[in-house]
């Protein structure tokens, strides 16, 4: 089970855009890194390739190590460290370390 999903509100902690928060649109488990929403924006020259497409230099999000980021709890409104528990149904679930909630 994975610490961090597609769709979890992350926070920075290290790099050019420390502290800033975001949604998680993709994840690469082979490279390790994440897709975040208005996160380590890269410049990127594009072309026209249609009469209706304008070209020029546009900002897309690059992927970011996983390494640099931390889920931001819903109860505790923080960065926090995931661990995991069973539940009485036998299923696992993430679990804020900070507050014991659920994520």
């Amino acid at each position: 089970m994975l610490k961090i999903k597609k769709g979890d509100t992350i926070s920075v902690i290290k790099g050019k855009d420390k502290g800033k928060t975001g949604k998680v649109l993709a994840i690469n488990l082979s490279m390790g890194r994440a897709l975040v929403e208005g996160i380590n924006l890269a410049k990127k020259h594009k072309r026209q390739t249609r009469q209706d497409e304008k070209g020029g230099i546009v900002s897309i999000e690059m992927p970011i190590s996983m390494s640099n980021i931390a889920l931001l709890c819903k109860n505790c409104n923080r960065q926090t460290r995931v661990g995991f528990s069973i539940l009485k149904d036998g299923t696992k679930a993430r679990i804020c370390k900070a507050c014991k909630e659920a994520v």
